[in-house]
């Protein structure tokens, strides 16, 4: 291999003072720093990586790539809580988003599927993997997505709970005595999928287990495509049409039961079942798949997570080098 020109890295959380993809130096090193407890699985991990590859390549720029900055402008209404004004102002209270690269290059490529340009298209994107959350994209830009301050509001993920009844958290703790550390842990790490099975926080193993007749797989995949229509539902809710809904991420690409169930309840928004099955080397190799057949459906299509693709675009593009791979 080459010696590489610039190291780009993906960073879940900008925080408040960093609204754009950055070049690493010590103060945004400093700023991220500040940043990690609001996405502890992500960015602390990150900041290891960082500091080792600066370490080992010293003489080559750093870009720090968010997924926050796809939302950066989202409405004033779409980001805003609703606590006291001095909880947004003195403690910045408000919703971010994530996923961010992912939604960028799905968008990128979808308006390509449909021939249209990215500033004609009203869509509901959504990203299902570990992490899950859907996202509306009105123009091009993004005007209401599922997570908020921190990666763990929104869907049901693989093993991060989603959103909850806050009132719930405070009588765990008022209570039960359960502690900000047991919550913190729990939430994250022994939810969603896991949690409501048992068993896994897989929906490979959770469809398996479900049509060997286990019950709590049957539900964890019930209650999952149905906080995942909810979510989409709510995304329509902030477009004034529904030009396409896309799946991305390792369950959105690699799990046509899980596609299957979310489209075939959700034909209020006009979105119908009976969803082609593509090949997964052939979306690998092609990047994309159109996968509805009912005649005059909302298209539905399917795109390969391609983060690391929109990584290195982003890099080349705050460094003004020309990106040739597109």
């Amino acid at each position: 291999m080459p010696a590489p020109a610039a190291v780009g890295h993906r960073i879940v959380h900008s925080g408040p003072h960093l609204t754009g993809h950055a070049l690493i130096d010590t103060p945004v090193r400093a700023l991220l720093a500040d940043v990690a407890d609001l996405a502890p699985l992500h960015v602390t991990p990150a900041l290891r990586v960082v500091d080792a590859a600066r370490e080992l390549l010293p003489d080559v720029p750093h870009v720090a790539c968010f997924d926050t900055v796809f939302h950066k402008d989202l409405p004033a209404q779409a980001r805003t809580y609703a606590v006291p004004e001095r909880w947004r102002a003195e403690y910045g209270l408000r919703r971010y988003g994530f996923h961010g690269l992912s939604y960028s290059w799905a968008l990128q490529r979808t308006a390509q599927a449909l021939g249209r340009p990215v500033d004609n298209l009203q869509v509901v994107l959504v990203h299902l993997g570990g992490g899950c959350s859907a996202c509306a994209v009105r123009n091009g830009h993004s005007v209401d997505t599922t997570m908020g301050l921190t990666p763990l509001e929104g869907l049901v993920m693989s093993r991060r709970s989603g959103s909850l009844d806050p009132g719930a958290l405070l009588w765990l703790q008022r209570r039960h005595g359960l502690s900000t550390a047991e919550l913190d842990d729990t939430l994250h790490r022994h939810s969603g999928l896991l949690g409501l099975s048992g068993t896994s926080g897989d929906t490979r193993d959770l469809v398996r287990a479900r049509a060997e007749g286990d019950a709590a797989a049957a539900l964890a995949l019930a209650t999952f495509t149905l906080s995942c229509r909810r979510g989409i539902a709510s995304m329509a809710a902030s477009l004034d049409r529904l030009d396409a809904l896309v799946f991305t991420g390792e369950i959105g690409e690699d799990q046509p039961e899980v596609r299957e169930e979310i489209c075939s309840a959700l034909t209020v928004l006009g979105v119908r079942g009976g969803l082609l099955v593509p090949e997964l080397e052939d979306l690998m190799r092609e990047g994309l798949r159109r996968i509805d057949q009912a005649v005059r459906s909302v298209p539905v299509l399917v795109v390969a997570t391609g983060e690391i693709q929109q990584i290195a675009a982003e890099t080349r593009r705050l460094l003004g080098v020309a990106d040739r791979t597109r």
